[in-house]
C-alpha cells in the first residue's frame, strides 16, 4: 500500500465535506524522514492523485520539482512541523462557518463531543501583527513561523478573514478535526441564534471526550470512498 494514498484521500475527503474548495491543502510528515513532508502541487483538492504529491524539506523547498507548481502557502506546513515535533499532518482550509469567528471577536467554544478539542483553545492569527497590507496569504517563512507561534500547542487556530489551520498526530485526526471544526462552528452559530444561554462542554467533558477524536470509525469509511473515487477518475 502506498502511504501517499492517505494524503490523496485526505484532500478528497475534505473537498467532499466542503471544508476545502478549489483551494486549501493537506500535508503529511514523512515517516522515513521527520525533516521532510509531502503536500500536493498547486491543484484543486478534489482531483488530487498520487503523482501530484511533492516532497519538501522543513524550509519548504521542493525536493523533486519536475516542473510542478508548488502551493504558495506551503510555509504554513513547514513552519508548523518545525515547531511541533509530534504533529504528523496539517490542514489549511477556508472553512466557511469558521471565518465569522475569526473577524468578530466571538470565541469558538466546545459545543459537542466530536469537536471537544475546541475547549483546549482556538487562538486567532492576526496577520497584521506581522505584516500590514497583505493579501492574507501565508507565503513566507516569517508568516508561517508567526502562525505556528499563534497555534502554539493547540489543535487548531483561526486565521482572521482567511480560514483556519488544524493539526493532528496522525492524518485521520487532522482531517477529522477539520471537518468537525466546521460543523461545530455552524452548530454554535445556530445555538446562539436560539438563545443567549448556551450550555457548552465543561473542562471535565472536554477531557473525557478526547478519545472520540481519533475518528477511528469515520476515517476508514471516508478513505475508502475517496480512493474509490480517485480510482474511478483515472478511467
Amino acid at each position: 500500500m502506498n502511504p501517499l494514498e492517505d494524503l490523496v484521500a485526505a484532500y478528497r475527503i475534505l473537498a467532499e465535506h466542503g471544508v476545502i474548495d478549489a483551494y486549501g491543502h493537506v500535508s503529511m510528515r514523512s515517516a522515513d524522514n521527520p525533516k521532510r513532508y509531502f503536500i500536493a502541487r498547486s491543484i484543486a483538492p478534489e482531483i488530487v492523485q498520487v503523482e501530484d504529491i511533492m516532497e519538501y524539506d522543513l524550509d519548504s523547498n521542493p525536493q523533486d520539482e519536475r516542473g510542478r507548481e508548488s502551493v504558495r502557502e506551503r510555509f504554513i506546513h513547514g513552519e508548523i512541523y518545525k515547531a511541533r515535533a509530534e504533529v504528523v499532518a496539517v490542514v489549511h482550509n477556508h472553512s466557511p462557518s469558521v471565518i465569522p469567528f475569526s473577524v468578530t471577536g466571538v470565541p469558538m467554544k466546545p459545543i459537542y463531543h466530536m469537536a471537544s478539542f475546541i475547549g483546549d483553545g482556538v487562538p486567532n492569527f492576526e496577520i497584521r501583527k506581522v505584516a500590514k497590507g497583505t493579501d492574507l496569504l501565508v507565503k513566507t517563512p516569517k508568516l508561517g513561523a508567526a502562525l505556528a507561534k499563534t497555534l502554539g500547542k493547540s489543535s487548531a487556530a483561526l486565521m482572521r478573514g482567511h480560514g483556519s489551520v488544524t493539526v493532528g498526530e496522525n492524518i485521520a485526526r487532522a482531517v477529522g478535526r477539520s471537518i468537525y471544526l466546521e460543523q461545530s462552528a455552524r452548530l454554535q452559530m445556530q445555538a446562539m441564534t436560539l438563545s443567549k444561554k448556551v450550555t457548552y462542554l465543561d473542562a471535565g467533558e472536554v477531557k473525557a471526550s478526547a478519545p472520540v477524536q481519533d475518528y477511528k470509525r469515520a476515517w476508514p469509511m471516508w478513505r475508502e470512498k475517496a480512493l474509490a473515487k480517485a480510482k474511478a477518475d483515472r478511467r
